[in-house]
């Protein structure tokens, strides 16, 4: 009896694991909320990389798995409760639009009854004849206020002598068309406010009586608080909400007061080593608008979370310590790592990462694929500034159209200190983004050796590559890129000559050898 009883025991003790959701609906979960997996794992007693676990296939066991069930239960009722009120919201709306509508109906049908009253009204007889509004004849009567033949047989008839042709009737408005600009692969309505990069230019022109240059000093002194201004306009209605100050960890922070952390940002700094005997002319190519071309680059979105192995994950972008692979090519292109002296792993930012996966892929084979030990990132997104940059961009176009030169500087500066002083900048307490900072600065080194590489694929010789902007070259370059101002065009910055004429006619050996 003993015995069974203990299975009695057992058996009335034993329960069914509660369900759990897939592994993507755990996750999709938890960023509905924006909620980081950190925050997640303090509420549940257990570390972030645990619920890293949970969101990649692994399942909690025990009471923490009821915690975890608990919770993405609750986070399902909150996002369906949000979704359920938004669509509320939208019916309400349109309810009131149809409301409106038929308003609008009822007020029009009232209208056109009433004009109709007055025109069956009695005729009133004018006492000096003037120009039917049906034929310009003399008319000795008015209908609804305007002048008219009462008989049909006596409109047409003789000719009346006034000052004045007969009023036409109002042509019916016809509605502008939509204009739109694109945004990403779509378009968006061109927005009717103010423009208010082109209304601070107006009014510190105005404010320094004209004065251009104490004008753009003004504008350059204010560019961090009306750029950040700027970015907070263009957010409106996006999206993803900005995590603006979250946790960054030790490898994003200064080693030192004065020194850096450790993100190598792959700056090029390269210089061929060779080039065939003889004078080459050689053209130093200045890439415009670099550091507002690389606002379009995957940023992470909420707060950099911790993960190892050496898969990468597209949805995802921020820091990675990486062993780079070899580079084979130093003759002719600039490492795609930038100049680095000691080997071994190093923290990258997700632009050089990838453009290191692409160039190991089959299209380049380049070089091997880079291995990578561990990774802080989060969820992101390549428009997170599109909205941004278009704004800045265009009102650059515009500058440079108008030869405006206050607002180019202005331009300039707001998107240059914007990126500079996001990371641990005492100009900037609105947004504390290092991460960020870094992986911009990288997308413009990538993009600067991405044209170094279309360079050399379209014949020419790639002498130099320096920080973000500069290019040299030996060849037709504007074969190869346009020549503009605009961002993606390229300006001459200097034209110079290496090396010396080796033909013997030039250098008169020739004609020696003969008097010899």
């Amino acid at each position: 009896m003993t015995d069974f009883g203990a299975i009695d025991a057992l058996l009335a003790g034993a329960r069914q694991e509660v369900p759990l959701p897939s592994v993507e609906v755990r996750r999709g979960l938890r960023e509905g909320l924006n909620l980081s997996r950190a925050q997640v794992a303090q509420a549940l007693g257990v570390s972030p990389s645990t619920v890293g676990g949970w969101e990649s296939g692994r399942d909690p066991g025990g009471e923490v798995r009821e915690k975890y069930a608990y919770f993405l239960d609750g986070a399902r009722t909150w996002l369906e409760a949000q979704a359920e009120q938004a669509a509320e919201e939208v019916s309400a709306d349109d309810d009131d639009a149809s409301a409106s509508g038929d308003a609008e109906l009822e007020e029009s049908e009232a209208g056109a009854a009433e004009a109709e009253g007055e025109a069956e009204g009695e005729s009133e007889t004018l006492a000096v004849a003037q120009p039917c509004v049906l034929c310009g004849h003399p008319a000795r009567h008015q209908v609804a206020g305007f002048p008219q033949h009462l008989d049909p047989g006596e409109c047409g008839g003789e000719t009346a002598t006034v000052s004045e042709p007969p009023a036409k009737p109002a042509a019916a408005p016809v509605a502008p068309p939509v204009k739109v600009v694109p945004v990403g692969r779509r378009v968006q309505a061109v927005s009717d406010g103010p423009d208010p990069i082109a209304a601070a230019v107006a009014g510190a022109l105005a404010e320094h009586a004209g004065d251009v240059d104490a004008a753009t000093a003004a504008l350059i002194k204010r560019a961090i608080p009306d750029a950040m201004a700027l970015l907070d306009s263009t957010r409106k209605g996006g999206r993803y909400d900005v995590v603006a100050h979250p946790w960054i960890p030790d490898i994003l922070r200064k080693q030192t007061a004065r020194g850096a952390d450790q993100i190598w940002e792959a700056r090029p700094k390269w210089a061929r080593r060779e080039l065939p005997p003889g004078a080459h002319e050689v053209t130093a190519l200045d890439i415009n608008g670099a550091y507002l071309s690389a606002l379009k680059t995957h940023l992470p979105i909420g707060q950099l979370e911790h993960s190892t192995g050496f898969g990468h994950d597209r949805r995802r972008a921020g820091v990675h310590l990486i062993t780079p692979p070899v580079w084979d090519h130093e003759a002719e292109l600039p490492n795609p790592v930038g100049n680095r002296d000691e080997p071994g792993p190093l923290w990258v930012t997700e632009p050089t990462l990838r453009l290191l996966l692409r160039l190991s892929g089959p299209k380049y084979g380049l070089c091997e694929p880079p291995e990578i030990h561990e990774s802080f990132t989060s969820g992101a997104t390549e428009n997170l500034l599109e909205k941004f940059r278009i704004a800045l961009k265009d009102a650059r176009d515009r500058a440079i159209e108008q030869d405006d030169e206050v607002t180019l500087e202005y331009v300039k500066a707001m998107y240059s200190k914007f990126v500079s002083t996001m990371g641990e900048s005492n100009y900037n307490r609105e947004l504390y983004r290092p991460d960020w900072m870094h992986l911009i600065r990288s997308q413009a080194f990538a993009n600067l050796w991405t044209k170094a590489y279309k360079a050399y694929g379209e014949g020419l010789t790639v002498v130099r590559a320096m920080g973000t902007d500069e290019l040299h070259v030996i060849g037709d370059w504007r074969s190869v890129f346009p020549e503009g101002r605009g961002v993606s065009e390229v300006k001459i910055k200097d034209t110079y000559t290496v090396g010396e004429d080796t033909d013997p006619a030039a250098t008169g050996e020739h004609e020696n050898e003969h008097e010899d």
